[in-house]
């Protein structure tokens, strides 16, 4: 028998992950910190600084079309999603790394740009979320009430 939990589809919330958006962010942080950087002598490191914002948002995307596609199969391992987000990982901290290194010292504008994007995902995902369960939305089912406990199995060992 399975529980109500394995029962209930999946669901990646639509008002969690707006790629549209978070490129719009992106791109306007980008552009300020570029703007900046160049009105104190650094253009590049703005520059460097929105290839580390593309990485993110590159690895945000590709992580939901990870998501998708193991969650589709009829048995998700986790051990498939973890080689996912390791090798993907890797790569990401591998380009970044390398274009620090080679680019030195403004090189590091990656490093920057691909930390303050991880700033931005979890602020533009969790203050909608966080929004949609003050106002109470109807489909946040967190009044309904708990589903009847299995008796189906003693527990008394």
């Amino acid at each position: 028998m399975t529980t109500p939990a394995q029962d209930a589809p999946l669901v990646f919330p639509s008002v969690a992950f707006r790629p549209v958006r978070l490129l719009v962010i992106c791109a306007a942080v980008s552009g300020l910190v570029t703007v900046a950087a160049a009105l104190v002598g650094y253009p590049l490191f703005g520059a460097f600084f929105a290839i580390g914002m593309a990485l993110g948002l590159t690895n945000a995307l590709l992580v939901r079309r990870a998501v998708d596609s193991i969650t589709a199969g009829d048995h998700p391992l986790k051990k498939k999603m973890a080689l996912n987000s390791a090798s993907r990982l890797l790569a990401i901290t591998v380009v970044g790394l390398t274009i620090a290194f080679v680019f030195r010292p403004m090189g590091l504008g990656v490093l920057f740009g691909l930390a303050l994007f991880q700033v931005v995902l979890v602020m533009s995902t969790s203050l909608p979320v966080l929004k949609k369960l003050r106002a109470g939305d109807p489909d946040n089912h967190a009044d309904a009430p708990a589903p009847a406990a299995d008796t189906s199995t003693p527990t008394d060992g």
